[in-house]
């Protein structure tokens, strides 16, 4: 089996919580040299993780794990869903300014969407995909949640200062890392992942 792994992304928070999950199995996680641009032109989450792979294995030769994740809010039609990370520059909604960073940007969207309304429900998704150059073995995490009506907690990166896991008075982002991977859907997905792993190698 190998033990070296390239993970698909430039978000250092993304990689911290990988690592954090996989190198006590006694894998060795490596970022790439130089991050990819790469169009996620896909319609879900899956087919986004697997566009990534896909490039970062066809470039560095090595074995390779991609993720895709966001958040769904029932209330908004399913957004910011496979446009998380960019919501803030997205027609639908209007268009919001970045000031302090785009994560800001996104948040400041979602609270002014979601203003006066009650059904806050929402679920954070992550689909995690291993790509060896023959296909792919993948993963799917889910965390229910709600969002909150302002921002709390420093930790965590995206979405967490306004997102309440279900069962939880903290939001996501007052969570220590350790809590996190335990309910995340990043921590869901790897954990689905690393099983299917097990069972093919």
């Amino acid at each position: 089996m190998f033990r070296r792994l390239l993970i698909a992304t430039s978000n250092e928070g993304k990689l911290k919580e990988i690592r954090k999950l996989l190198e006590p199995l006694g894998m060795e996680v490596i970022m790439p040299e130089k991050a990819l641009e790469v169009e996620e032109g896909g319609q879900s989450f899956l087919e986004n993780a697997y566009i990534k792979a896909r490039a970062y294995y066809e470039r560095y030769g090595v074995p390779v794990l991609a993720e895709d994740s966001g958040l769904v809010i029932p209330a908004l039609e399913g957004y910011p869903g496979v446009y998380s990370s960019r919501f803030y520059s997205l027609e639908w909604g209007g268009v919001e300014e970045v000031k302090e960073g785009k994560d800001q940007a996104n948040i400041r969207k979602v609270l002014r969407l979601m203003k006066g309304i009650k059904e806050r429900s929402a679920y954070f998704v992550a689909f995690a995909l291993l790509y060896t150059g023959d296909g792919g073995l993948w993963g799917e995490g889910r965390c229910e949640g709600y969002i909150l009506e302002e921002p709390r907690g420093y930790g965590g990166f995206g979405y967490d200062p306004i997102f309440q896991p279900a069962g939880y008075e903290k939001s996501m982002a007052e969570l220590s890392l350790e809590e996190k991977n335990l309910i995340s859907h990043r921590g869901k997905a790897l954990r689905r992942l690393l099983e299917l792993i097990a069972g093919n190698w």
